[in-house]
């Protein structure tokens, strides 16, 4: 299900007030139909590490399909007063949001792509005012997805091709975040999520296992093994750690060997507290000893990519990481930090004019031009970007990709990251 279903509203208002502000003046100055070009971009990769997975494109591409306003946001926008108490937009200007149709190109780099900095993941060519409009509602929606999937990248790279569920809805930043969260996890490599709305909207994979509420609502902790065992004899994990964790691990062997002697089987345990190396290396050693050497051990517990690598360095038996808090909520980083920046101009049929942002931080001067990455491989492996502007193609292979200093190497390949994902002459066809 797309972005607007899910919201079944217009999302013209999911903007920041300067926008529109922006919006008037252009319409009034006009300069409403003056071409631009626009990059979204991050300035440094987060979490201190060495890439980024771009996510949230699909999301962005409905936003623009989608994109018109309502009688009922104009009517919203028209109710606005200034500090004076006149009407903060004019009626021609709000006319012409009720009449605005998307005329932009839009080019973008696929989701699920690792890239780096200052590597424009979306380009908008068109009228500035229309541009300037997209500013805020693609910054959200690209700056968390892209984060949460950074971060998933992350974790299961971690995990070292063990199994990895998404399992923070509780602990997300509401209701969509938790659901573009899921989203984002997934594409960032997680199998499933425990997010029910999100595996109907995305046709991602669901899993779970059981609360320690399930357990506590028995008199024993064994009845409530059964219990669950009984209605999912196939498909139960145990969570074993409620009380004591290895007595529960041992009660759970016992309920397993009725359950495999009545044709069921047990799937899974779960720990989700104490320490993670020692019960699970112990945990091991009791269902091996049992004859459940396929039962799997899950673990949750405010886990990230660094508690799992020290788990790892300790031997943990571990099959399947449940990762919560610290994946939906990016928790050792809060937000992206991308950014939307004006690169080109162009005034009726005269050449480009590019712009340039410049500043006392070095970090936050722009890069001018209408930008295009350009990815290098050699022998099917990426060595390279490089950033260029279109209108100037850099023909010649450089000296570093080319194979010279390596006899027996395949010669390099090129591709341009930037893919054209909405524009105008593919709509007229239409």
């Amino acid at each position: 299900m797309s972005l607007t279903q899910r919201f079944r509203t217009s999302l013209a208002l999911l903007t920041d007030m300067y926008q529109l502000t922006m919006a008037q003046g252009y319409w009034k100055k006009g300069m409403a139909d003056q071409e631009a070009v626009f990059h979204l971009y991050f300035r440094k990769n987060p979490f201190k590490g060495g890439y980024t997975l771009c996510a949230g494109l699909e999301d962005a591409i409905d936003l623009l399909q989608n994109f018109g306003f309502t009688e009922e946001d104009v009517a919203y926008l028209g109710s606005l007063k200034g500090s004076q108490g006149q009407v903060l937009f004019e009626e021609g200007f709000l006319q012409h949001l009720r009449e605005l149709q998307f005329t932009c190109d839009v080019e973008a780099i696929p989701e699920g792509t690792a890239v780096f900095p200052n590597e424009p993941l979306l380009r908008i060519k068109g009228p500035i005012l229309q541009c300037q409009l997209l500013e805020t509602p693609l910054l959200t929606i690209l700056n968390f997805q892209t984060l949460v999937a950074t971060k998933a990248a992350r974790v299961v790279d971690a995990a070292q091709g063990d199994t990895v569920i998404e399992f923070g809805m509780r602990r997300a930043q509401g209701p969509d975040g938790a659901i573009s969260a899921a989203r984002a996890a997934f594409i960032g490599g997680v199998k499933a999520t425990s997010n029910m709305l999100a595996g109907k909207l995305f046709a991602i994979p669901v899993k779970g296992t059981h609360a320690h509420s399930w357990v506590m609502s028995f008199e024993r902790e064994s009845e409530a093994f059964s219990a669950y065992g009984d209605v999912f004899p196939h498909d139960s994990v145990f969570l074993v750690d409620t009380y004591n964790t290895l007595e529960g691990v041992k009660k759970a062997i016992a309920v397993a060997s009725k359950m495999r002697a009545q044709g069921g089987e047990l799937r899974g345990i779960r720990l989700d507290s104490g320490d993670l190396a020692y019960l699970s290396i112990e945990t091991r050693k009791l269902l091996d000893a049992a004859g459940f050497e396929k039962v799997a051990i899950l673990a949750s517990n405010d886990l990230d990519e660094h508690l799992i690598q020290s788990l790892k360095l300790q031997g943990a038996k571990i099959d399947t990481w449940g990762i919560g808090t610290k994946l939906v909520t990016a928790y050792d980083q809060p937000a992206l930090g991308g950014v939307y920046k004006l690169a080109a101009l162009k005034k009726d049929d005269q050449d480009w004019e590019y712009k340039l942002k410049l500043s006392e931080q070095l970090v936050k001067i722009s890069t001018p031009g209408i930008l295009q990455v350009r990815r290098f491989y050699r022998n099917n492996s990426p060595i390279g970007d490089m950033i260029f502007s279109e209108p100037q193609q850099v023909q010649a292979p450089l000296p570093w990709c080319t194979p010279m200093t390596l006899p027996n190497a395949k010669p390099f390949r090129m591709t341009a990251l930037l893919k054209t994902c909405w524009s105008l002459s593919s709509r007229k066809g239409n």
